[in-house]
């Protein structure tokens, strides 16, 4: 068994440094080129558009750009120009353009409110930034207001209005009681769109006096609370009781019972409404029905069906939820409200417009002088949005004129630029929800050719490998390039050369007489530069003898043979391997130069042994066995496991150690080699023994090591050269005290689910490691290369938790520490995760395709930025497919085929061509989201190949000297036939074959009358097809001219058809596939005869391989062929000497590389998809109801029992509520909105605080945010920090824990 992998030194070389495209040049990322060329201003970072700011901090307005020169920065400030050295309050970073507003050193949000615009400039001309509209948030005072008590009949409709005031951004809503606990909700009773509180019927159990409203408002991290609203319920039980006590008997009293009614909706109002919502934005819709009983809500879409996989439903399928809506969601939606009285529908209108979006962004272009390029800026939306350009940051129209520019709507189109048109434009697309703006330069280099790659580089390979040699190069206009082997060599030309479109030389077969000097020349119509490497082929690497399989004795000696023969300038390392790891540790293996000894073999040596040479360019391996079998018993002796120890005693008890001792059993003539000693945690894993140490079989004591708050047990199991004895009697038990962890869960990492999230998961610790009661993990993130602070959330004994709102794949830094009931473990260390994966940005760019030859093609492509990958790059897809036969003209059904080239490659190879065939393909980068975008189709063409043998050859009419032969068109013409050509000779009776004529006849015929031939005589004809590139398969056929009347044989009846004077074969044909064939053909003769087949590979000396075909049939398979092979095949019949048919040659296919079938199309695979999401979602329903009914730990038990998402830490990004979230509620607040470390609540200045509407507060909060104080007197006020203002006060961190 052996193994070979050639490593080439310049697998990794191949780098498309250079391309041209659209008549534009793209400069190669070289350091030192980069800092000498030209380069018009690019905006590389900014600010959004919508820049909400913290009122209380610094304004950070952000503008990076790169260029060369270094660019200079201006700003305006709604319309007009800014200046910042007039505003002591104002700086700009050095070397940048980002402005830092000092707000926490006297300045005020308020005055720096507008619109700003940066420009970065150098000489080549002016980027501009987006229009940044600066605006500080706002948390305004909830309005006092005096709220009547609600008094509503049992089962009567209740809504409860929140009224929320009007914050910068909008606040998030949520109700809870005086207890900060949440208000239940349920299909009766819900919270709206809009907050307010809905009742469809209210029932005794909702009086009570402290629904409050609360509006939290993320920016600022402050919460305001309505005063509380008092809903009193009256029951028709306890009205009829008032009733009767004020009337007398004769009087007819009693209210009428609960009356059940139909359903009404309480929101939204009417029969319609109507709905405007933007392309790619949350569609919200909400139906909340009174009645009684509860009415249940259902949704429809009028003329179509709700989207799939976009459609969610929330507040108890109150809320119709659709995700990335486009304009075809528009349409009417209804909802439906039902209960067994009756049913109430409502119909909103939706309509879908779209802020601007591209289609194709303008693009950055360098160009030579005097040549030609575009501009294209093209964009959609609802309603479409108007394009306007300008050039360095000014109206194109009131901007220089420039001779080479012409502007035609979305296009500006370059005619024979100078370097004097090098400029920055931009591209605005605007419509009434929005705008966007692009800036693409257009650079003019003049440049003489450079080679970037280093010279006399030496590139080192192993014969029969490929070989590239790099010259990687830059020039304006694009240099040639030539290549020349030796000093004075003549320039390379030939099949056996491959010139990469970069400048790179590939051999792709290199041998000895390869190596030498190569020198590579680029020249334009600057100058002329040029570059020499150097090539070295070595002798590949070989074991010329292997280890062999080798049977042996127990306690015997063994050795493996490696010889090997190496080029004599490599330098070989051998190692050997058992079972693929390494050899045991153990002075019995002995290494020699070119063997391994095994002394003494045992039963473990048993396995696999590998030696594997290498040196720096490949890499051989050869693998053996080795069987290891038992010594001839000796009868004399009984050998046997021993018995058990026995007698276990625990003495001297510490905290973390103990000594225990024990009685051998019998050793069963096989002395006792070692002791194992096994432990049982009887408090975490009753039941189950771990293996705690192991002593030498002449030690019968041992000083054990302990862990802290474990219920220990021990055994002892004696070992000899039998084998383990059984395990003795248990110890006593011995009970640790607990501790502190002693570290931390392992395999922490982070990779993001979602392109917004970041999963953090670990192993858990078992309760053995725990230490202690109260396990639970603190878990602490931020973002890598990002000066920010670690934020930490404390969660129980899970194993992972979800941080939202995470920008799409970037590195965290992730650590989790254990904590128990007495304290924190060691610091953990940190390890690196990413936030999750989206699909690709951008398509590969500079397709190009090499047409090798007419079956196989090479495509090449640019990387595309790694950025732009948003994700881990698996590699590249190149889809292909044949659009026509160019011979036929005839379109066909189109079948896709993909290949997948793993990594950073940019090329491929497109095996299995049809000849003389119009292709197209495009390529698309893939991560571990899925493909991106797909890269504008590329049409290429094969060649012409030689065609398939004649469809058939039929002889007809014989006469006394002449045939008529008729065939038909090749099936696989692969070119333009250009004609036929007819061979045919005598045969006499003893089978020797006469004189060959030749006979080439037009390419349009389709019959041919054969005449002056010699009476009652057997001819032979080889019949093929030709095209300009040679000779197809031949086709042969045998027939007879008749005798004149006087003979002896005459036509029989059909005479049309010539008869066999003896049996034939015709007719061979062949199908092949990558590994098999069929194989058939036609048979005129007696029946019963038993055929075979013989093959070999064509042009092969070897002897022909033969194959029994069972029974009389006309087909064979022959199987276990090598793919891309060429193949000979005839056949013949048993017992009939020297009865063959012609021979027929045929190809294999070549083996392909990864070809993929898009699985999401079959039914099957949608079929298994639609059994996993059934499977998931039970589980999510058990999971549910366990979680329900299981047990928490004693600090959320009050919380747990009201579980609410609205009270737990809630996601920044979407206001959602979660257990354990990623929330700012768990970092230090600011100034002016801190409280004190010991987790009181402190009244600050406002008189809306939680403490006046609470009743005074000093309760507590767990680090998880439960309440877990009581209610008390009022604490006396503090002086509040920060600015004076009428906005809200300092936030609640208790609350914030709830939020």
């Amino acid at each position: 068994m052996m193994k070979k992998k050639i490593i080439s030194a310049s697998k990794a070389s191949l780098v498309l440094l250079l391309c041209q495209m659209l008549s534009a040049l793209d400069v190669p990322l070289d350091s030192k080129l980069l800092e000498e060329l030209s380069q018009p201003p690019t905006i590389t970072q900014q600010s959004p558009k919508d820049y909400i700011v913290d009122p209380r901090e610094n304004i950070v307005i952000q503008c990076e750009a790169k260029g060369k020169p270094p660019p200079s920065f201006s700003w305006t400030r709604n319309g007009t120009h800014f200046d910042i050295d007039k505003d002591a309050q104002v700086t700009m970073k050095p070397n940048s353009g980002t402005l830092v507003i000092n707000i926490m050193n006297g300045g005020k949000a308020e005055a720096y409110e507008g619109v700003y615009q940066c420009t970065a400039r150098n000489e080549r001309g002016a980027a501009i930034s987006n229009n940044i509209v600066i605006r500080p948030s706002r948390s305004p005072l909830w309005t006092k207001e005096k709220l009547e008590p609600n008094q509503v009949r049992e089962g009567d409709s209740l809504v409860l209005h929140c009224r929320p005031p009007v914050g910068l951004p909008p606040p998030i809503i949520f109700w809870m009681d005086n207890a900060f606990q949440r208000l239940p909700q349920s299909e009766r009773v819900s919270q709206g769109l809009n907050g307010d509180l809905y009742f469809s019927n209210v029932q005794p159990e909702d009086t009570r006096e402290d629904y409050i409203c609360y509006a939290r408002f993320n920016h600022t991290q402050t919460i305001q609370q309505k005063q509380p609203i008092s809903v009193k319920v009256f029951s028709m039980d306890s009205l009829n009781d008032t009733i009767a006590a004020n009337l007398s008997d004769t009087d007819i009293y009693g209210a009428k019972p609960v009356t059940e009614r139909q359903p009404v909706l309480l929101t939204p109002t009417g029969s319609t409404s109507t709905k405007v919502e933007l392309r790619g934005n949350v569609l919200l819709l909400e139906c909340i029905a009174a009645g009684l009983p509860t009415p249940v809500i259902r949704w429809i879409k009028e003329g179509g069906e709700l989207p799939a996989n976009r459609t969610f439903f929330e507040n108890f399928k109150k809320t119709l939820k659709i995700v990335d809506v486009s304009e075809a969601d528009s349409g009417n939606y209804k909802c439906i409200a039902r209960n067994t009285l009756g049913s109430a529908h409502h119909v909103i209108s939706v309509t879908v417009k779209a802020a601007p979006y591209w289609i194709t962004a303008p693009r950055n272009l360098v160009l030579s002088p005097g040549e030609d390029g575009t501009l294209i800026c093209r964009a959609n939306g609802n309603p479409k949005p108007d394009i306007s350009w300008l050039a360095n940051g000014v109206p194109i129209a009131i901007a220089p004129e420039d001779p080479s520019r012409k502007v035609d709507g979305d296009t500006i189109i370059f005619s024979q630029v100078q370097e004097r048109s090098s400029a920055v434009y931009q591209c605005n697309a605007s419509n009434e929800y929005g705008y966007l703006l692009a800036n693409a330069f257009v650079n003019v280099l003049a440049e003489p050719p450079r080679i970037l790659t280093a010279a006399n580089k030496l590139y080192q390979v192993i014969a029969d490998s490929p070989a590239l040699l790099d010259c990687a190069y830059f020039g304006s206009p694009k240099p040639e390039i030539e290549w020349f082997k030796g000093v004075k060599g003549s320039i390379l030309r030939g099949n056996e050369y491959v010139f990469h479109d970069n400048g790179t030389l590939e051999i792709p077969v290199a041998q000895k007489d390869s190596s030498g000097t190569y020198t590579c020349v680029a020249r334009n119509e600057l100058g002329k530069i040029q570059n020499e490497v150097q090539l070295e082929v070595k002798d590949p690497t070989m074991i010329i003898k292997q280890p062999e399989y080798k049977v042996i004795q127990r306690y015997g000696q063994v050795s493996f043979e490696c010889i090997i023969k190496h080029d004599s300038t490599l330098l070989p390392t051998v190692i050997w391997l058992k079972d693929n790891g390494e050899l045991p540790g153990d002075e019995r293996f002995l290494v020699g130069k070119d063997n391994l000894t095994i002394m003494n073999v045992t039963d473990k040596d048993d396995g696999t042994y590998t030696c594997i040479v290498n040196t720096t360019l490949d890499s051989v391996s050869a693998s053996a066995v080795l069987t290891v079998v038992a010594a001839p018993p000796t009868p004399a002796i009984i050998y046997a496991r021993p018995n058990p120890p026995f007698d276990l005693e625990l003495t001297g008890q510490l905290e973390r150690s103990v000594e225990l001792s024990w009685v051998p059993g019998d050793e069963n003539n096989s002395p006792i080699t070692n002791f194992v000693i096994e432990y049982e945690d009887g408090l975490h894993e009753p039941g189950v023994w771990h293996h705690q140490t192991e002593v030498p079989g002449t030690q019968t004591t041992v000083q054990l090591k302990l862990s802290p708050y474990v219920n220990y047990s021990f055994r002892v199991i004696a070992v000899n050269e039998i084998g383990r004895s059984q395990p003795s009697e248990p110890s006593e038990q011995y009970l640790t005290k607990s501790a502190n962890p002693d570290e931390n869960p392992p395999n922490v990492q982070g990779i993001g689910s979602e392109p917004d999230n970041l999963v953090i998961t670990w192993e858990s610790l078992t309760g053995f490691q725990s230490n202690g009661p109260g396990l639970q993990y603190k878990v602490s993130w931020r973002q890598k290369d990002v000066d920010d602070e670690w934020t930490s959330v404390i969660v129980a004994n899970v194993s992972k938790y979800i941080v939202s709102g995470t920008p799409t794949f970037v590195p965290y830094e992730i650590k989790v520490q254990a904590l128990n009931d007495l304290g924190y473990a060691p610091e953990p260390s940190e390890v690196i995760g990413h936030s999750g994966e989206d699909l690709p940005m951008v398509a590969p760019g500079n397709v190009q395709v090499h047409v090798i030859n007419s079956t196989l093609a090479k495509v090449h492509w640019d990387t595309v930025p790694l950025k732009t990958v948003r994700g881990h790059l698996q590699g590249y897809k190149v889809y292909y497919w044949k659009v026509q036969s160019l011979s036929r003209r005839s379109k066909r059904h189109v079948e896709k085929k993909i290949l997948t080239f793993r990594g950073n490659k940019t090329f491929g190879m497109l095996p299995g061509l049809e000849p003389y065939s119009s292709y197209k393909l495009n390529v698309r980068v893939v991560n571990g989201k899925g493909e991106g975008p797909a890269s504008p189709d590329k049409v290429f063409k094969t060649p012409e190949g030689v065609p398939s043998s004649p469809s058939f050859l039929k002889i007809t009419n014989p006469t006394l000297d002449s045939l008529t032969l008729e065939w038909g068109s090749p099936t696989h013409p692969n070119g333009v036939l250009t004609s036929y050509i007819l061979k045919f000779q005598p045969i006499n009776n003893t089978h020797e074959l006469g004189p060959l004529v030749e006979i080439r006849i037009p390419a349009n015929e389709s019959s041919l009358i054969l005449k002056n031939l010699n009476y009652s005589t057997r001819y032979k004809f080889y019949f093929n097809a030709q095209t300009s590139v040679g000779s197809g398969s031949q086709i042969t056929e045998e027939a007879v001219t008749i005798m004149d009347e006087a003979g002896f044989l005459r036509p029989a009846v059909g005479a049309g058809k010539v008869q066999p004077l003896y049996p034939r074969i015709r007719n061979v044909t062949t199908a092949a596939a990558e590994t098999y064939a069929n194989i058939s053909w036609e048979y005129e003769g007696p029946d019963h005869v038993n055929f075979y087949v013989e093959y070999g590979v064509a042009g092969s000396k070897e002897d022909w391989k033969k194959e029994i075909v069972n029974g009389s049939r006309s087909f064979f398979v022959l199987k276990g062929l090598t793919p891309g092979t060429a193949y000979k095949v005839r056949v013949g019949a048993e017992g009939l000497s020297g009865f063959r048919s012609s021979e027929d040659v045929f190809e294999t296919g070549p083996a392909m590389a990864s070809r993929q079938v898009d699985i999401a199309t079959q039914g099957w695979f949608i079929g298994l998809m639609c059994a996993v999401a059934l499977l998931i979602l039970i589980l999510l329903i058990v999971c549910f109801i366990r979680r329900n009914k299981g047990g928490k730990y004693p600090v959320k038990e009050k919380e747990d029992a009201h579980a609410d998402p609205e009270i737990q830490p809630m996601k920044e990004d979407d206001g959602t509520f979660g257990e354990y979230s990623d929330a700012e509620d768990h970092k230090p607040l600011k100034k002016g909105s801190r409280t004190p470390s010991d987790r009181t609540v402190k009244k600050e200045d406002s008189d809306d605080s939680l403490v006046d509407y609470g009743e005074g507060v000093n309760g507590q909060f767990n680090e998880d945010g439960s309440f877990i104080g009581q209610y008390s007197g009022k604490k006396e006020k503090e002086p509040a920090e920060g600015n004076e203002s009428s906005e809200a006060p300092s936030p609640v961190n208790a609350m914030n824990s709830f939020v």
